[in-house]
């Protein structure tokens, strides 16, 4: 099996659960395959959980959603230490960490503490709890949610912690026809879970083969040109750093794989430059007075950098 066929046998699985949202999925799966982590962001109600708990499903991977609030402690996320009355022994209780896939939702409603004690076991794919190191489950994937519309009681991620983050996607509004499909198949009780169709070993299998994706020193130019070029604009405050051209290389990989291609071309570098870049680079106070956004910015990037040929 290829990426593509990887591809198409999980949207079909997960479209009994989800109207739409290819192009989400995909990016989930680029992630998963590049080690990375997501960021979602949109209004309630457009199926970010609905989604990230039938990605896990579909691909046999456990599942655990954490709710963030105001008065979540890290130890919530990671877990602590307990005392056993039966044993009468200290035991350690693992928290909803310890899965596979990690719905985060609403991070910025966790205070600063909180987030960091998230961020870090993104980063360093363990938990220390009481002076003792946990492996987290391989693969690991986080998946938080973020409201753009809400402003009040939330604790922004600095961008520091931002830059944990692999991909930002934008869930929009579905379409017209999507929306009204949606409504009828809820009328007719037309939905139902995704379930298992991957093995760990076919998981583990595509994730391989998604690293051994060539990459040509043309394209690694390419790479490194669009990200420098973020770094002089006039309309940025920064530009993106290193790790950002890494995950960008990393992302371009995977979509060359799940588009069935064994070579990155620069059309798939092109295709995520926007989800890796934009929640990376901010926009100077006075061209975002002027309606001027990241991805705007990402876009003028790419139309100025050489494309490579051949």
């Amino acid at each position: 099996m290829d990426g593509r066929e990887f591809l198409e046998k999980l949207e079909n699985e997960m479209s009994k659960a989800v109207v739409g949202k290819r192009e989400v999925i995909e990016l989930l799966a680029v992630a998963l395959l590049s080690n990375g982590h997501v960021l979602l962001e949109g209004v309630p109600g457009i199926a970010k959980t609905t989604i990230a708990k039938n990605f896990a499903n579909t691909l046999g991977l456990k599942f655990s959603r954490i709710q963030l609030t105001p008065d979540l402690m890290p130890a919530d996320i990671i877990g602590g230490i307990f005392f056993d009355q039966k044993s009468g022994e200290f035991k350690i209780r693992k928290g909803p960490i310890f899965a596979n896939v990690v719905l985060a939702d609403e991070i910025n409603r966790a205070q600063p503490k909180t987030q960091s004690a998230l961020l870090e076991a993104m980063q360093e794919g363990q938990v220390t709890i009481e002076g003792v190191s946990f492996k987290l489950p391989q693969p690991f994937l986080v998946i938080a949610t973020k409201n753009p519309i809400e402003h009040e009681g939330v604790y922004e991620l600095p961008e520091a912690q931002l830059d944990r983050f692999m991909l930002k996607i934008n869930v929009e509004y579905p379409s017209r026809e999507e929306e009204i499909l949606m409504l009828k198949r809820k009328h007719l009780g037309d939905f139902s879970e995704a379930r298992m169709i991957f093995t760990s070993q076919v998981l583990l299998k595509m994730m391989d083969e998604a690293k051994k994706v060539h990459v040509s020193d043309e394209i690694l130019h390419y790479i490194y040109e669009i990200v420098a070029k973020t770094r002089v604009s006039e309309k940025l405050v920064y530009g993106a750093s290193p790790r950002v051209a890494e995950h960008l290389l990393y992302a371009s990989k995977a979509l060359a794989f799940l588009r069935g291609r064994r070579y990155v071309i620069p059309d798939d570098v092109k295709e995520m430059a926007v989800p890796v870049l934009m929640h990376r680079i901010k926009v100077k106070a006075e061209y975002e007075l002027d309606g001027v956004k990241p991805e705007h910015v990402i876009r003028e990037v790419l139309e100025e950098v050489e494309v490579p040929k051949g």
